[in-house]
């Protein structure tokens, strides 16, 4: 079993889908027991269906900030958290000037996923159900 690290960061392409889902989900999950915080390698406005799939769980991340690797202190961070091979390759650079543990969950990114609006939901629910799981494992 792996330690229990002090904190994360979750880490994606752009921090408007996973890597805020995935903050916001450990949070609600972990409480104020870990220090938590998302960044993406690019910026982008936070996606409505993110938003949507998220108040299902009685979470809100409308006010959520996107954030890029420049607006954070990486290597203040316990671990790492890629979602997406982008981001592991950011951190891989990060990695070779600090002592940064890092973990890859290849989340899917689904947002493209059907056509209709029931089909994006379902996809985005897949999304946040698969970084649910992979936190309670790991984390919780």
């Amino acid at each position: 079993m792996k330690k229990r690290p002090g904190s994360v960061l979750f880490a994606c392409s752009m921090n408007a889908v996973r890597s805020p889902m995935a903050e916001a989900l450990a949070k609600k999950i972990l409480g104020r027991s870990i220090f938590i915080d998302s960044a993406g390698v690019h910026s982008q406005a936070l996606d409505p269906f993110a938003i949507s799939v998220m108040r299902e769980l009685d979470i809100e991340i409308s006010a959520h900030h996107t954030k890029t690797f420049d607006n954070i202190n990486a290597d203040a961070f316990d671990l790492i958290i890629a979602l997406s091979k982008e981001a592991l390759e950011k951190v891989k650079d990060l990695q070779r000037t600090a002592d940064i543990e890092i973990e890859y969950w290849p989340i899917s990114d689904l947002t493209d996923e059907g056509h209709s609006r029931d089909q994006k939901l379902e996809a985005y629910r897949s999304m946040r159900d698969n970084i649910k799981n992979r936190i309670i494992a790991r984390l919780a």
